[in-house]
């Protein structure tokens, strides 16, 4: 399954690759995608983890999830498996 984050296009998102690695060692995750232009981080992963576990990791990384389209994104799920060419995968 997928999960989407929006995270604040604020944020420094040059420091990626800590985030990445570091979802990279949760149990059940097969990878993870960050888009520097949209603020979304997309993650691959398996009913081991939750989305509100990633969630948390996130906030703790300094990712938190934008409010304003969290109910709207939250539901929406990623149908698709093709990179971004904006992203970095793990």
């Amino acid at each position: 399954m997928y999960s989407a984050f929006l995270v604040s296009k604020s944020e420094c998102m040059i420091c990626n690759n800590q985030v990445l690695k570091t979802l990279g060692t949760l149990q059940g995750v097969f990878g993870a995608e960050m888009d520097r232009i949209d603020g979304r981080i997309v993650v691959n992963h398996t009913d081991e983890v939750t989305r509100e576990e990633i969630g948390a990791i996130l906030i703790t990384l300094g990712f938190p999830e934008r409010q304003e389209e969290q109910s709207q994104e939250a539901e929406k799920e990623v149908e698709t498996d093709e990179p971004s060419m904006w992203g970095c995968a793990l």
